[in-house]
């Protein structure tokens, strides 16, 4: 009985979900297994460069990884193959190759402007729009599996 609390405890604030698709490399890659916090954003704090968990907009039993670009009330804008934020640019290092497309877009204020961190390979904002808020899952925190890849995501705000 003991053991079935615990699992459904830690059901509820944590899950494990595994990467499909080669939408976020040279982050994380697909077969890779992650921790996601379901209890991250339960007050708001959704910060920059933050790697969250979402249903799909095209189909919610489906979900994404993708990182956080604009927050609520943003202006984003992809142009010359940098992302500028209310007009300043961001630094990324974290990406695999600068974004090959231009677009504006405002964000907002109940939801998250998310790129993949393959920027002309993902399926993200810049395609199908906004992540609101009541979408997210959770914030991505570790590698788990494979053991030699273990270890906090690359690229998350602090890091």
């Amino acid at each position: 009985m003991l053991s079935l609390v615990l699992f459904l405890a830690i059901n509820a604030v944590i899950a494990r979900i595994r990467v499909e698709s080669i939408s976020m490399e040279p982050t994380l890659y697909p077969g890779e297994f992650i921790v996601v916090n379901k209890l991250a954003y339960h007050s708001g704090g959704y910060q920059r460069r933050d790697v969250i968990v979402f249903k799909s907009p095209n189909d919610p039993h489906q979900q994404y990884i993708k990182r956080v670009i604009g927050l609520p009330g943003e202006k984003v804008v992809i142009s010359g193959g940098k992302v500028y934020i209310n007009g300043n640019p961001l630094e990324e290092p974290y990406i695999m190759s600068p974004p090959a497309y231009n677009e504006k877009w405002d964000v907002p204020q109940d939801s998250l402007f998310v790129l993949g961190d393959n920027r002309n390979r993902s399926s993200d904002s810049h395609v199908w729009g906004m992540v609101p808020f009541t979408d997210i899952i959770g914030k991505a925190l570790f590698i788990y599996w494979p053991f030699n890849r273990m270890g906090a995501i690359p690229g998350l705000p602090g890091s």
